[in-house]
């Protein structure tokens, strides 16, 4: 009887522990900080169609006036680039510090108050990253600037002129992939090929030393 009892604690005491291990598992259990609300492809068509899911170089005149203060920039490089110079106003959020907890309530925030939140690199392709995820996460208050801060150096002086000009969606190739792909002087791929003739020495015949077979 005493076995019995004691067998019947032992159970109760291991259920006991395993719905204390569940409880505890449910109340650690965190909502992801970021769920998609697209995929890439429907979120590729969606924004690639939109012109107003971009930011113009030419529309930074008026935020750098003042004139437009529901925008605010985030110069996503890293922090010696840009203490070696960036747009006027940007704050500097380093691409690797873009879906950290705080930054992400603080889009949050940014979203409920309707304030347009552009992000730029060097160039638009380092940022065109982080603006597709954003997106597709359901900010669709985030907007990336075309051309990036490159061009922005390049046509600072005079932005509004911009307007007319539509370069920064081309880019700057990192490679002449045309040059790479072209075939070479077929006359030098002969000549390095080319085969000399083989020179063919017979082996002296050795002297039979002296009693021999």
């Amino acid at each position: 009887m005493a076995e019995n009892s004691s067998n019947l604690y032992k159970i109760i005491f291991t259920l006991s522990l395993i719905v204390i291990v569940v409880i505890v598992g449910v109340l650690a259990f965190s909502k992801p900080l970021l769920t998609y609300k697209t995929d890439m492809q429907e979120s590729l068509l969606d924004d690639l169609n939109q012109k107003d899911a971009w930011f113009y170089p030419w529309q930074l005149t008026d935020v750098l006036n003042e004139n437009k203060k529901h925008v605010i920039l985030f110069d996503i490089r890293n922090d010696y680039d840009y203490g070696q110079g960036h747009i006027p106003g940007a704050e500097n959020i380093p691409v690797i510090d873009l879906t950290q907890k705080n930054f992400i309530k603080r889009l949050k925030n940014l979203s409920e108050k309707n304030i347009t939140v552009v992000l730029y690199g060097k160039d638009q392709l380092q940022a065109n990253g982080p603006w597709m995820l954003f997106r597709q996460v359901g900010f669709n208050n985030v907007k990336v600037l075309l051309g990036g801060y490159n061009y922005y150096i390049q046509h600072k002086d005079n932005l509004a002129a911009t307007q007319s000009d539509s370069t920064f969606l081309k880019g700057t190739p990192m490679y002449d992939y045309a040059e790479l792909a072209a075939p070479k002087d077929s006359s030098n791929i002969n000549q390095t090929n080319e085969k000399k003739p083989v020179e063919i020495r017979r082996r002296k015949k050795t002297t039979v030393v002296a009693g021999g077979c």
